[in-house]
This record gives C-alpha cells, structure tokens and sequence, in this order.
C-alpha cells in the first residue's frame, strides 16, 4: 500500500474559515475563528486520510513573477481584513506548536510549492491529497494527486474530491485544461483577466473543440460565436498572459525533506498550551492527560481523609498565618449544590491540600475552620465567593478577596472566570477545566480518596487562588479599579447572597389563574386567526405561518430564507396595517411566550418549604457592569403590555408586611447630564419639571405650556436614544418619521444640548485611542469592536463607546444603593428585608411597623449615594403585590 501526504495550501484555507465561521475572540483580543475553522478543517483531513505526512504551504509576502505581471496589467488583489491578517502569524504559531511542517519560500506562491511536492511525491509514488480553496489547483489532480476542497456549510464541513475524471465530469476539460480555461475566461478572485466576452460555457466549448489556447489562437477564425473570435483576436496576448498568470509551477526549488514532515505529536504540551491561550476548548479534549501538561507543582497537592493529617494540614495553615509568613491564603469550599464535598487550602508554593468529607471529617469540621480562617487577620484568596457564602458565618467586613469577581472587573467581556482561566491570564499556566478532569461525571462521583483528578481539581482551585492574588492586585491597582473592587464589588458579593437566600414569595394559586386567564385570550386568538385566515394551521411554525401570509393572503414585504418566508417580529410590524390578522399574530406569540415562560416555567422554581422563588443574582456576566437575573429571570418580566405586567401580581409579601419599590427616574440622563457637563441640560433637572416636555420645547421651538403629547413622546425617543447612540435611521423607524425628520431631530436635540454632542464624540474617540471606556467609578469596559475592519462592527463599538459610561455609571449607583440599603436594613435589626433589584428598582419587603423608616432609608441611601451636579429622584410605591408597588 502506498505511502500518502496530506499538503495545506496555507492561506486559502485560513482565509475559507475566516468567511465560513463568526467572530471569535479570546481574552486577550485576538481574533481566533479564522484559526479554528482550520484547525478543524486540518483534523477531519487527517482523520480521514490516514496519511503518512503532512506540509503546510503559506505565501511569503515578497515578488513573484505573477507580481509582476499583475502589475504590468494594473492588477489589484483585494486586502486582506485586519482581522485576518493578524491570524496568519498565529496561525503558524499554532501549527509550529503542534510540530507541522510549514513550508513557505520567497519568489514562490503557496501553489507554487504544493504543485513541486505533490509531483514530487507522486514520482515516488506517494498518493497525495491537497487541500485548497482555489480551484487553479485542480490543473494538478491525476490519479495519485486527489484536489480536495472543503465547503463550510451549517452543520459542519464538507468537501468536495477531484481526480481526473471527477474534473472532466465537472467542468468538461481535463485538469490541465484548467489552465487554458483560466485563459480564456479569466478567474475575478485571482485577478486573472482573461477574455473580455468568454465565459465558462463559450471558454469549454473553444477548448472541446481546440484543446489549448494557443491553438485556438492559431484557428481563431474557426471560433463561434463571433463575438468570441473578434475578443480573443482583439485580446491575444491577454489570454496567453492569463494562461501563464493561472499555470502552477512544478518545479520550484526548495529547502524541503518529506521525511521531516511527519506529524506523530501534533497534540503535545506546547500545543496544549496554545489551544488554552486560544480558549478552543472543543479542542482540548483531543490531549491526552498525560500528555497535555506537565505542571512540577502538582505533585505536591494533597488529598486527604485522615482526621490526623486534615488537623495537622489546617493547624500548620493558621500557623503561617499567625505568625505572618503570608498575606494571604487559597482557600475554598469544594461543594455541589448545598453540599460540601471537601475544603481546598493552599498557603504556600507546595502547601496546597483538599480535605474530603468522610469518616470522621464532617462538613461541621470544615465549616468551623473556614470560620476561624475568618476571623483571622490574613486575605483569604477564593474563587467564586457568593455560592459559599451559604456555608459560612461571613460578613461584609469579612477578609475575602474573590479573584473571580476581580477577573470580570478586569475582562467583562469573558464569560467564565474559573482556575483554569485564572491560571491562563494571570499565571501563564496551562490547567485542565474540571471537563478535562472529569468529563460529565458529577463532582460528588469522583470526590474519593483514591481519585487523583480530584486531588488535581482540589489543588487546582485553592493554588490558583493563592496564587493569582498579587497578580490580580496589581492589575486592580494599575487599572484604578482598587476601590470600585472594595467599596463596590466586594461588599456586593453579600448583598447578593442575601437576596438569593431570602427569595420572593409567589401565590401559587394566583400563578395558576394567571396561566389559566392567558390560556384563555390564548384560544380566543387562535379561533380569530383561523376565522381571519379561512383555515387552521401551526400559527407556532414560522413556515406555515409564511405560506399563509405572503402566499394566500398575497401580503407585501416578503423576505425568503432558507427556510421558508421570514415571519420575524419586524416583518409583522411592518404589516400591522396591511391586515388585521397580523395585530393578532403579534398578541399570540407574546401571550404564548408569557405562558410557557412565566405562567408555567416559574412555578418550577418555587421552593415548596417556603413557597418562595430563590433566584441567582449575577455579578459578572454583563460587560456593563449590571447585575443580571437567572433562574428565572426577573429583570426580564414585560412592562409594556398590562397582561405582562399582571404577573407581578402573583409575587407577594409574607404575611405582615407589604412591597415596598423605589425606582430611580430617568438615573442614565441624569448621568448623561452630570458626565457632559451641559448647562442647559443641568439645569433643565434643576427647574424640576418633566424632562422631556423641556426638551420638546427647546428642541421644537415651542412655549413649554403648549408642548403636545406627540412632540413630548418624540422627545422623549431622542432623550433615550442619544444615550445609545441611536441613528437616524433607527429614530425613524421608531417614531414612524422620515429618516430625514429624524435627522433634523437629532441635529436640534445636540443645538439644543451642544455639550452633550462633544462629549459623546470624546468618548468615541478616546476609546479608539485607548481601546476602553471607564465609569464615574473607573469601570472599564473594552471594546475590540472599534478596531474593527467591518464597518458594522466599528459602527457598533461607537455606540458602546457612547453608551457604556453612561449605563456602567448608573449601574455603579446602583450597587451602591443597594448595598447601602441592605446594610442600613441589617444594622437597624429592622424585620424589613431587601429582595430584588430589577434594573433601576429596589424591592423591600417591608413589616407594617417599619414602612415610613423603610421609605426614609430608602430616600436617604438612594438618593444620597453620589453626588452628581444633578439630584438623584427616586419615587417609592406601596402595595400587596409587586404589581400594587410599581
């Protein structure tokens, strides 16, 4: 059996997976997709090939006789985008890392050298797969030389294989006939020229009849058409010119022993190390353990059981502290769910070791340790505090330094900030993620003595911690984000915990009479959709749903996908005055969505021993700096709609007390106004009257007692909408105006308010300066968008340069607000309790003894918070209900 290489054409296929894959970035801001969608482009190659050797082939930006001839012909190749460009170096990094052979030679085009090696190869008799995206490469395909082009496609890649017939079927010449039909009719993304007039059908049909381009030219008066014999007689030397550009050299001269280019350790330790720097974890599990990394430090993780040893581990611990040999310790609990598994503690360069429940250590004993590290003087480093919070008897005032929650304030643009990813940015150290570890086991199945990965798992996480606290607090240090972390972050942590272990009261029996009412108007809407529409079908399948507007009902604005018609919810706007049936549509998909999601999905998250819902508050998730709601999501309850609203309804008080909600008015223009400094805005905040009838006037030129109630609604879309950068298009499109009436809107709006324009042009222009935006209280948010090569993606970046400052600011106020008001709630020894914060809202659960203190608390913290060079509104509403005291 023959021996077999595989040969990359290097560019053109980095630059297929650029196009074929969406952006990806990893935390340091590189851009990856483009060096994702090869690698997995190269492996499902060798998987199938089973092939003896492998070659990469890049171009070398420097003359080549095809420059050359571009040039004398005025050809332009099309730039590379920076986003791709910055990929070509990393993407030999990654292949140098993974022991491949990369081959690339000045003078000489990548084709230039696959062509030399794959005739090469199959002189000695190799078979040869080449893989490109370009198909000039199809002139080398024979019977040992197999052209293979891959296709990305949703769902994967597919390839297409070209020997010498599979080429004759397809194109209707032989392989090396490519050439002469490049000739003839030139190749656009090659910059070949070809003919002016020949296409693909005439050039097969000329080289059918003649075989090459030369001897065409030599019969070109027996050409047909004749348009085609007058071109190729006019453009003679354009089309040998074309051939020549479109011919492959076979015989380059190179620097080159196949013997070399085996590839038995493509999944070694440096390219673990890169495929963790890269964060292609899809990847990662293709390393064996062993060979994946080898860490020193690893050896002298300890995992114990024995009561002796835990004692002596954990004295020896207090020890180091006492005697101030270390600022800090790692230390964590290793739970699932609300049992701890074991307690984690590293305070020293090999001094980490897991303590596992069992025999006769118990969760009590590690609970009162933990509780003693509290009380002693020493930083104790930990990741992820708030979901051990449930274990401990901390404080506010407690020495806890989550590096999780210090890593978000550094990234937020992340989305996990576990060991393994603390060890990568922070430690340069290669860890394997508790999936590598484990796989889908569950922590409690692998928490035994015997089990070394959950030794690694356990030392891992309090090492990390150790570890990375100096690192961590340097970076806080040069980034100014010392005291945002320990007067805002740190202090939120707790805040957090105690309105998740706190929760929120449900009717369950008005829950069920809310579904049962939705149901209701539910049914009502299909009967009228069917009546309307003259038939029953899936209202709930966007295809069936097309057919019946767009084809049986014949309605405008049909947009065709893949799929069938989009019925998206813009589409239906758009026709809401074109039939009645679409407003019907519109209330059924919302009504729908409000049952499955809030009428049924949040009965499941009621606990039965206290008919309360405990949700999870989350701090580093959004890369504003807000606070975010899951499981379930009470941010995302609708407002606009009164049978949305109704569902605050069915969340009630306990018995004794009522809801008590405080909202802040307008907190982000109110921010906007101090941050621009704009007098006229300031002071249309300090003549306390309603904003946006201010605004219309001074936009509209109207006496502020005539301002209509359309003109105060406009105003308000442009108050609200030049915080988030909003176009003209867009404003349009809201207020149901012409682009141009929009326009003139905006452009009065930033005469009326002439700083507000200057400091939302800085913002934009300092972040593309810097690369980041910061808060009041020095929050950064980065914004790779703005160095974009995609006019989209840079459009976007400048409205999150616009928007961030001012939404991270008013969230900060936020933070704070809460944290001042549950601290103030707590040292009262007050039976009233904060609950929830829903964007600009607080809810306390108020005893009806406590309600004109809980009002004054609420009014002093909350509007006392900050001093802007505006005050600070907040109104507060009283009731049974949530929906009552909104």
């Amino acid at each position: 059996m023959s021996k077999k290489i595989v040969l990359i054409d290097g560019h053109s296929i980095l630059n297929r997976a650029f196009y074929g894959i969406p952006d990806l970035t990893n935390s340091e801001g590189l851009h990856t997709n483009a060096v994702y969608g090869f690698l997995n482009i190269l492996l499902k190659i060798l998987e199938e090939e089973q092939a003896d050797y492998l070659t990469v082939a890049f171009d070398v930006k420097a003359p080549t006789f095809r420059h050359e001839m571009y040039d004398a012909y005025k050809g332009t190749r099309k730039g590379m985008p920076e986003e791709l460009r910055e990929q070509v170096p990393l993407m030999k990094e990654v292949l140098k890392a993974m022991h491949v052979t990369i081959v690339e030679r000045p003078g000489y085009e990548a084709d230039d050298i696959l062509g030399t090696i794959a005739r090469q190869a199959e002189r000695d008799g190799l078979d040869v797969s080449l893989v490109s995206g370009d198909r000039d490469l199809l002139q080398l395909a024979t019977e040992k030389i197999k052209i293979r082009i891959p296709k990305t496609k949703r769902g994967g890649t597919e390839i297409e294989d070209y020997h010498t017939q599979d080429v004759i079927d397809k194109y209707g010449v032989t392989p090396l006939q490519i050439i002469d039909l490049k000739g003839l009719m030139g190749d656009q993304s090659d910059n070949i020229p070809g003919v002016p007039g020949i296409g693909e059908k005439t050039a097969t049909k000329i080289l059918t009849q003649f075989e090459t381009v030369e001897n065409a030219i030599e019969h070109v008066d027996e050409i047909k058409p004749n348009k085609a014999k007058e071109n190729l007689k006019e453009y003679e030397d354009m089309a040998r010119m074309s051939k020549t550009l479109a011919t492959i050299k076979t015989d380059c001269e190179l620097d080159y022993n196949r013997d070399e280019a085996t590839f038995d350790e493509l999944f070694n330790e440096e390219a673990f190390v890169m495929f963790k720097r890269l964060e292609f974890k899809n990847l990662l599990n293709r390393f064996d353990q062993e060979a994946s990394v080898s860490n020193t430090f690893e050896e002298s993780f300890v995992l114990t059981s024995d009561f002796a040893k835990a004692d002596q581990i954990l004295s020896e611990a207090k020890e180091t502290i006492t005697t101030k040999k270390v600022s800090h310790i790692g230390i964590s609990f290793l739970y699932e769910k609300e049992e701890i598994l074991g307690l984690t503690i590293c305070y020293g360069e090999e001094k980490a070791a897991t303590i596992l429940v069992g025999g006769m250590i118990t969760k009590e004993y590690l609970v009162d340790h933990m509780n003693a590290f509290i009380q002693m003087e020493g930083t104790l480093s930990i990741i992820g505090l708030k979901d051990q919070l449930r274990f401990m008897d901390a404080c506010e005032n407690s020495p806890f330094f989550d590096c999780s929650v210090v890593a978000y304030l550094l990234n937020p643009l992340k989305d996990s900030y576990f060991y393994d990813d603390l060890a990568r940015d922070y430690l340069s150290i290669p860890l394997r993620s508790t999936q590598e570890l484990f796989g889908k086991k569950k922590l409690s199945e692998v928490a035994s003595e015997e089990n070394d990965e959950f030794r690694l798992y356990g030392g891992y996480v309090s090492y990390v911690a150790f570890k990375a606290y100096e690192p961590l607090m340097d970076a806080l240090k040069e980034t100014e984000m010392l005291d945002l972390f320990h007067d805002i972050e740190m202090p939120l942590v707790y805040t957090l915990w105690d309105m998740e272990r706190r929760g929120i009261r449900v009717n369950k029996e008005a829950l069920k009479q809310y579904g049962d009412q939705l149901s209701g108007r539910i049914n009502e809407l299909e009967t009228g959709i069917y009546d309307l529409v003259g038939e029953q079908f899936n209202i709930n399948s966007p295809k069936q749903l097309g057919v019946i507007l767009f084809e049986k009902l014949e309605l405008p604005f049909a947009k065709k996908t893949k799929t069938g018609y989009s019925t998206s919810a813009d589409i239906l706007e758009k026709l809401k005055c074109e039939h009645p049936v679409i407003s019907m549509i519109l209330e059924y998909r919302q009504l729908t969505k409000l049952k499955s999601t809030y009428a049924d999905g949040l009965a499941n998250y009621i606990h039965e021993d206290d008919s309360r819902i405990h949700g999870k508050f989350n701090q580093t998730i959004t890369a504003t700096g807000r606070i975010s709601s899951t499981e379930p999501n009470l941010q995302n309850i609708p407002i606009r709609m009164e049978l949305g609203r109704q569902i605050r309804k069915v969340f009630i008080p306990k018995d004794g007390y009522v809801f008590l909600d405080a909202d802040y008015s307008q907190i982000e223009l109110r921010v906007l106004a101090h941050m621009s400094g704009d007098e006229r805005l300031i002071a249309a905040y300090h003549e306390d009257e309603d904003i946006h009838r201010i605004t219309a006037s001074q936009v509209f030129h109207t006496p502020l007692n005539e301002v209509t109630s359309l003109q105060r609604s406009n105003a308000k879309a442009v108050n609200f909408g030049i915080i988030y950068g909003i176009s003209s298009f867009s404003l349009g499109q809201d207020l149901g105006i012409t682009k141009k009436d929009a326009d003139h809107y905006i452009k009065r709006y930033f005469e009326t308010y002439p700083k507000v324009k200057g400091f939302l042009e800085n913002l934009v222009s300092d972040a593309k300066e810097k690369g980041y935006v910061t808060t009041l209280y020095h929050r950064r948010r980065p914004i790779p968008e703005l160095a974009s090569s995609n006019f989209m993606q840079r459009a976007f970046g400048e409205r999150i340069a616009m928007n961030s400052p001012i939404q991270g600011t008013a969230a900060d106020i936020i933070k704070i607000a809460m944290i001042r008001v549950n601290k103030r709630l707590k040292e009262a020894n007050m039976k009233s309790q904060l609950l929830l914060q829903i964007h600009d809202e607080l809810l306390v659960e108020t005893h009806e003894s406590e309600i004109e203190q809980v009002k004054q608390i609420m009014l002093e913290e909350m509007q006392g918070v900050s001093s802007l060079a505006v005050p600070l509104e907040i109104e507060v509403m009283q009731g049974n209900n949530w929906y009552e005291s909104k």
